[in-house]
């Protein structure tokens, strides 16, 4: 389990990045598959080629900004329905990322000195030190995303996402602010992609298929077990929510499942995360929370 908590938390990034455009700018963004892997194809082909390690991390993260903005600039400037501007770019992203690897597959990082190299030789991997090393990142990332939602840009963003024309009305515009938040959110899953890398020891072409099956799980997840009435509550939701899902996937293989059927457990478990809140007797326990919240609101 120590293990499923560190790559949940891990993933956390990644699911906070898939929260801000899923979520907040309603822009259901495809090219999370894409930009995970750019964020470590980049981090790894530096590192391999003797850069820092913060120097790599950071040019993954802007890599995969780089491709949030074209998404944006697909659909803002060319009219393209937000699904097929993020299919566009994933799919371009493909041969990049092959480009940026140098044409392989696969970069190993096995010899190479990476973020966890020093909680590796001095025995912390894989330790409750770990997880609480990785858990204060992702607390102090999830801070970052509830204070940037706090800002005037924020709201902005959140205004778009709800209501787009109303916020045109206000002035806002729509069109930049969109392209923003799609390139912080790749930002972020990019960010996240370089972490995984020096985690696992490689970089693959392959690692972020179906991921954006499980950014949504581990949003829908955390919304259906915590709410999300509140932004910072929205934020810790989704965090947990990654390292619920990672935790499930984890358990599912330590009582004998399948590795291939991993993609159908995923499926089945967005699907329930959806289905369960509209059952009956959980939808009349969250009107009663949401009453009880607003009589303490009252009285306060």
């Amino acid at each position: 389990m120590i293990i499923a908590l560190e790559i949940g938390l891990l993933y956390a990034i990644m699911a906070l990045g898939v929260y801000l455009t899923y979520r907040v700018l309603d822009f259901p963004d495809l090219t999370v598959d894409g930009s995970f892997t750019t964020g470590a194809a980049t981090c790894a082909i530096l590192l391999v080629s003797g850069a820092p390690v913060w120097t790599a991390m950071i040019a993954g993260m802007v890599a995969g900004m780089m491709a949030g903005a074209i998404t944006g600039l697909l659909h803002v400037w060319g009219n393209i329905n937000p699904l097929l501007a993020g299919i566009l770019t994933q799919i371009a992203l493909y041969s990049i990322n092959l480009r940026i690897m140098g044409n392989r597959a696969n970069v190993p990082l096995l010899r190479e000195g990476t973020l966890f190299t020093w909680f590796r030789d001095n025995g912390y991997m894989k330790t409750w030190f770990s997880v609480a090393a990785f858990a204060a990142v992702v607390a102090l990332v999830g801070i970052i995303v509830y204070w940037f939602l706090g800002t005037s840009f924020g709201v902005s963003l959140r205004a778009t996402g709800d209501n787009e024309l109303m916020a045109r009305s206000q002035g806002i515009n729509t069109g930049v602010t969109k392209v923003v938040g799609l390139m912080i959110s790749n930002g972020m899953v990019a960010l996240c992609g370089t972490l995984v890398a020096q985690y696992q020891g490689f970089s693959d072409i392959s690692m972020g298929i179906g991921l954006i099956v499980a950014g949504l799980a581990s949003v829908i997840v955390g919304q259906a077990i915590f709410g999300m009435t509140a932004v910072w509550q929205a934020v810790l939701a989704a965090a947990l929510g990654s390292v619920i899902y990672r935790g499930v996937i984890q358990i599912a293989l330590n009582n004998g499942f399948n590795p291939n059927d991993m993609k159908l457990i995923s499926a089945v478990l967005v699907v329930l995360a959806l289905v369960l809140p509209q059952w009956g007797p959980l939808k009349k326990m969250r009107r009663q929370r949401r009453r009880r919240q607003a009589a303490e609101a009252g009285v306060a």
